[in-house]
């Protein structure tokens, strides 16, 4: 980039140098957050291949939503909001959101011809020459200025542990595993987790199952009335505070409560949402509390939520002491080099909108500042 803010047109841009390719930046991940983040690069004035790359080790377009269960449809989503500069209208809602949204971020990638890399899987990321960084993948080695992740959380399931779970008879399975009520026919299942998933599973579950129970850690929290703009922002302003510190960030819907919808009302009344605290202990059988009380089970399903999808860059050392990445925006506060977009605050597919807007913004003044090597 040179110091007017355009792209420097270099022939060594985008080639192929001792077998490492170089860019101005890399974007690592293709959902939301690096499509939006793509979208920005080219409004700015960089061109795909040339100046920047997008790369995703998903098989093909949707980010993690292609991996969504189909029980799960479109009109079932809540807070889906479009990626920017494209409007995703008149969707069926009972097809499936798998089918849904990657159509719809297929089509996008097209319209903005943003030239997507897949399926390559990103190993490492490390300290470069000339003060670049060194992208290793599956296909080869990038050399860049800049770096977007864009990861998310979908690769890296959080599985609690717990004293006698490895002598469990029955079935385990986490959300990301989730096949879809159906297959749990006639089984007794515990739904492990207070989130959004875990009460989806439930409700979806308990018409199939001989019979189910709820387990959270804590006593889950509903919201009732609108989720307006005002409590939208206090939650993510708890998020980001915790990023700040550097620790390890909850997400936006932990924040905000679990949305009291007619649903979960019933779910609610029919006992279906009758919550019990954590167990002490997995049995052979099921579960156990240390007052004695049982649960027989033949599936455990852990809807424990996920983890940032970041151990590849554990050798630019961007963790604090409080296990996160200090951000300062989407900035990586130990490198200005590495943006981090759907991290924390930015969680969200609206934020995640945001976030890519402004991390190419701080990237073209980062590379403005610098000069281009010859």
């Amino acid at each position: 980039m040179t110091p007017s803010g355009k792209i420097h047109d270099l022939t060594a841009v985008g080639r192929n140098v001792n077998n490492t390719r170089e860019v101005e930046v890399v974007v690592i991940g293709a959902g939301q957050a690096g499509l939006s983040s793509a979208y920005h690069l080219r409004r700015g004035g960089f061109e795909p291949e040339r100046d920047f790359v997008v790369l995703d080790h998903s098989p093909g377009p949707g980010g993690a939503w292609q991996f969504r269960w189909p029980s799960l449809t479109y009109g079932k989503v809540h807070g889906m909001h479009s990626l920017p500069g494209m409007e995703l209208t008149g969707a069926d809602g009972s097809r499936p959101s798998s089918e849904v949204v990657a159509a719809y971020f297929q089509t996008y990638e097209r319209t903005f011809d943003l030239r997507v890399r897949r399926p390559v899987d990103v190993r490492t990321v490390t300290e470069g020459p000339d003060g670049r960084l060194l992208v290793e993948t599956s296909d080869g080695v990038w050399s860049t200025r800049a770096l977007i992740n864009a990861t998310g959380t979908w690769d890296r399931p959080f599985w609690p542990r717990y004293p006698g779970q490895e002598t469990f008879r029955g079935r385990q399975l986490h959300t990301a595993q989730y096949p879809g009520p159906e297959e749990f026919a006639g089984q007794r299942v515990i739904v492990v987790g207070g989130g959004a998933s875990g009460t989806q599973h439930l409700l979806e579950i308990a018409p199939y199952a001989a019979a189910t129970t709820w387990v959270t850690r804590r006593p889950p929290v509903f919201r009732e009335g609108p989720f307006d703009e005002d409590a939208g922002r206090a939650a993510v302003a708890l998020v980001e505070e915790r990023v700040r510190q550097g620790l390890v960030p909850r997400s936006v819907v932990s924040v905000t409560g679990l949305p009291l919808n007619d649903a979960v009302r019933q779910g609610l009344e029919d006992g279906i949402l009758d919550r019990r605290p954590i167990f002490d202990r997995i049995t052979p059988t099921g579960v156990e509390w240390a007052d004695g009380r049982r649960v027989d089970a033949d599936v455990i399903l852990w809807a424990t939520g996920f983890r940032a999808a970041i151990d590849h860059l554990a050798p630019l050392r961007l963790r604090e002491p409080g296990g996160g990445i200090r951000l300062d925006g989407t900035r990586a506060v130990a490198d200005p080099r590495v943006h981090l977009v759907g991290y924390g605050p930015s969680a969200s597919t609206i934020g995640a909108n945001r976030a890519g807007r402004s991390a190419v913004r701080d990237i073209k003044r980062l590379l403005a500042e610098e000069p281009v090597a010859a």
